[in-house]
C-alpha cells in the first residue's frame, strides 16, 4: 500500500527570514493524521535568507539528521563541534541527554535550501554526539546511496535508531529498486523533480508512506532526487 502526501498539502509558514514546509505536525502546525510516520517525526524543506538562522536552543532525546540541498550552513553546537555543510552534505547529530545547537547561514547574498529529519531515538538519554559526511552527486547518480544507517555501515552516518536512509539522483528514465524486508515500511520524499513510485506519480516536496510492499521501483520521470526511508 502506497499513500502518497502531496506537497501542496504540508503545513507551510512564511516568518520572512524563513520559509518552512512540514510534512509532519511541528511547531504551529498540527495535523493528527501526520504526526509521523514510525520512527520518522519531522522532515521540514528549510529555506533561510542570507545572514540568517536558527538561534541557539535545546533539543533532547531525538536523532537530527541534516541534507544540505543548495547553498550552506553553519552549524555549532554544546559539545564544540563547529562547522560549515554545503550542499551534498549531510550531518547527524544526537540529542542525547540534551545539546545546545544553533544553525546559520553564514552567506551575504545566497539562500540556503536544506531538509531537516527527526528520527525517534531506540534509547534515551544518550550521550550528545554529532558527524557529517559529505556526499557527492557521482555516488548518488542511477543508485541507492546509503547516507545513515542503526550501524553507519558503508560509509554512512550512525543513527541510534533501527533505519536506513537512502538517497538517489535519477536521470530521465532511469531507475533503481529496493527489497522491503519483512515487517518494513518505507516513507519516500521527492526533494527535485518529477518520479514514478511503483506506478505513482511524485514530484518536488511530495512524500509517500509505504507499507505491505515487498519491492518498490523508482523511476525518474524528469531528473530527480529523492530520500527513501527503510523503517521497522
Amino acid at each position: 500500500m502506497i499513500t502518497p502526501r502531496p506537497a501542496r498539502a504540508r503545513g507551510h509558514a512564511d516568518h520572512g527570514w524563513l520559509s518552512t514546509y512540514h510534512t509532519f505536525s511541528f511547531a504551529d502546525y498540527y495535523d493528527p493524521a501526520f504526526t509521523g510516520f514510525r520512527d520518522l517525526r519531522v522532515l521540514n524543506e528549510d529555506v533561510v535568507q542570507p545572514g540568517r538562522g536558527f538561534g541557539t536552543h535545546p533539543h533532547r532525546n531525538m536523532e537530527i539528521v541534516t541534507c544540505v540541498l543548495d547553498g550552506a550552513l553553519e552549524h555549532r553546537d554544546s559539545t564544540g563541534h563547529g562547522s560549515i555543510l554545503r550542499a551534498g552534505e549531510v550531518q547527524r547529530m544526537t540529542a542525547g541527554s540534551g545539546i545546545m545547537h544553533s544553525e546559520f547561514n553564514p552567506s551575504d547574498s545566497e539562500r540556503v535550501h536544506f531538509l531537516q529529519i527527526w528520527l525517534l531515538p531506540e534509547t534515551l538519554d544518550l550521550t550528545p554526539d554529532y558527524e557529517q559526511r559529505a556526499f557527492p552527486d557521482e555516488e548518488k547518480l542511477g543508485r541507492l546511496t546509503l547516507i545513515a544507517s542503526h550501524t553507519g555501515r558503508d560509509g554512512s552516518l550512525a543513527i541510534h535508531q533501527n533505519v536506513d536512509l537512502f538517497v538517489t539522483v535519477l536521470r530521465a528514465g532511469e531507475e533503481v529498486g529496493h527489497v522491503l524486508g519483512a515487517d518494513r515500511h518505507a516513507w519516500v520524499q521527492v526533494v527535485r523533480g518529477e518520479v514514478m513510485l511503483n506506478g505513482k506519480h511524485l514530484q518536488a516536496g511530495d512524500g509517500a508512506a509505504v507499507s505491505r510492499e515487498s519491492r518498490l521501483v523508482v523511476r525518474g520521470v524528469h531528473p530527480a532526487e529523492c530520500l527513501l526511508f527503510d523503517l521497522v
